[in-house]
């Protein structure tokens, strides 16, 4: 599991690839300023990228470079006032994948200039032609550790590992053993361990995901068991929680714990601070206010989003209510491209409407009465079926992300829609989404959190 990590947006990483290999083949450098996760895991987020422009500097060959200062003292100006990080990133266009000797004595000279402007924590990294990045990241006295992960999220999920490149490792097929090595170095959060979010956690535990984080405040009850993975009849009956449930049976699949189960309100500071300790975050979830947390915090720890969603719409006929549809969603969401909101999953009215709901008891039963069949209030539906499809779904996007097997890119599969009584699929792209409401990107653990002042120090 990587202690250290450092997160791109697809935007940025596009911008250092074009910057740090104009074409002449020499070395270029650009600065970045990079915020950090809340919690107490070092993942390291990419705010700003500073880029040296190539007349600047005062030498430039195919394994050196010199270039003026003025530059670090910029970013030391963009990152002090909020304690961010600075990493110097250039580039070896000849492809060597470790610091060289030259590396290590720039290192030497630059790093205590920038740790007597200010301490926090600062490092270097170094680009290659293919776009893999390494890094180190260092102390106030000079000890470097290095960054083990290197990621970005876009239409593509890239993570390149440190030990992966200095022995050439090439990127896992999907489905493979290799695939399954890799995803045991991850974390997934999970939102909802519920009729959908059971059957999600279920598959990436069996993934072999190195830690699942199901997040679920709820109870079981009777009408839950014939949807929820792993609960029982003695479940509902002692009104276990739905994380304990789940967690008591899937931490029998190995020889030691590896889901955690949190009963929390993803309304809360705690449920936030864990999904910034994850690698891809999946909703599954019946709130609009749950899906707005999950939105923004992809956002703001640079992370991919998978949210899943399943509805049966109704119709009158003369005989009586019947089934006009059996629908699922799955949306793909990376930070710099489309959110939920733009993508109308959620709205302002929405999150108001579910706000006034919630303090009015009444008002909140009848919404709850709708369930999964529109104008039937049937608290025990019988989807599984629908739900495990819709999991399925949201799992193997995440698998074409990362270890992309689709003839078409992927960008082509923003939103992915099933209709089940059609018969039919339909695919919807990135470039389809009006990005109207951008969120701001890579905050971190800037507060209050996500920008929520209900998430700040002082809980409401």
């Amino acid at each position: 599991m990587p202690r250290t990590t450092l997160s791109l947006t697809a935007a940025a990483h596009a911008q250092l690839h074009t910057h740090l290999f104009p074409g002449d083949g020499k070395e270029a450098a650009a600065v970045l300023v990079c915020s950090r996760v809340p919690g107490s895991r070092m993942r390291m987020l990419v705010r700003e990228v500073i880029t040296v422009p190539h007349d600047a500097c005062l030498r430039r060959t195919d394994c050196s470079l010199t270039w003026p200062g003025s530059y670090i003292e910029q970013a030391i100006d963009a990152a002090e006032a909020e304690s961010l990080g600075i990493v110097l990133i250039h580039s070896h266009p000849n492809g060597f994948p470790a610091f060289s000797y030259t590396d290590d004595q720039s290192d030497h000279e630059v790093m205590p200039s920038i740790f007597a402007a200010f301490d926090a924590w600062h490092g270097s990294a170094v680009m290659i032609p293919t776009g893999a990045i390494f890094g180190r990241i260092y102390n106030r006295h000079g000890v470097h550790t290095p960054i083990d992960l290197i990621s970005v999220a876009g239409d593509d999920l890239h993570f390149w590992w440190r030990d992966d490149l200095t022995s050439g490792i090439k990127r896992p097929m999907a489905f493979t053993p290799d695939m399954t090595c890799e995803v045991s170095r991850l974390t997934a959060a999970v939102i909802g361990i519920s009729g959908t979010g059971s059957p999600t956690a279920e598959q990436l535990c069996r993934l072999g995901f190195g830690r699942v984080i199901g997040i679920d405040f709820d109870h079981v009850e009777h009408k839950n068991l014939n949807r929820i993975l792993n609960t029982t009849f003695a479940d509902a009956e002692a009104g276990r929680l739905k994380v304990e449930a789940f967690a008591e049976h899937a931490n029998c699949y190995r020889a030691k714990p590896y889901f955690e189960g949190m009963a929390i309100n993803m309304m809360s500071r705690e449920g936030v601070m864990a999904l910034a300790q994850a690698d891809v975050i999946f909703s599954c979830v019946d709130t609009h206010r749950a899906r707005m947390i999950a939105d923004r915090a992809a956002a703001a720890f640079l992370l991919p989003l998978i949210d899943v969603g399943v509805g049966i719409p109704t119709r009158n006929t003369t005989r009586g209510l019947a089934i006009a549809e059996v629908t699922g969603r799955v949306d793909y969401v990376y930070p710099g491209g489309s959110s939920l909101r733009d993508r109308g999953v959620y709205t302002p009215e929405s999150l108001q409407a579910e706000a006034l709901a919630e303090e009015d008891p009444i008002a909140y039963a009848e919404r709850v009465k709708v369930g999964y069949i529109e104008g039937l209030p049937n608290q025990a539906p019988a989807v599984i079926a629908l739900n495990m499809r819709a999991a399925s779904a949201g799992v193997l996007e995440f698998i074409a992300r990362a270890y992309p097997y689709r003839h078409e890119p992927n960008a082509n599969y923003a939103r992915s829609k099933f209709m089940l009584a059609e018969a039919f699929e339909e695919f919807t792209s990135e470039s389809e989404f009006n990005h109207k409401h951008a969120l701001p990107l890579a905050t971190g653990s800037a507060e209050p959190l996500l920008g929520l002042p209900i998430l700040g120090q002082e809980e409401i």
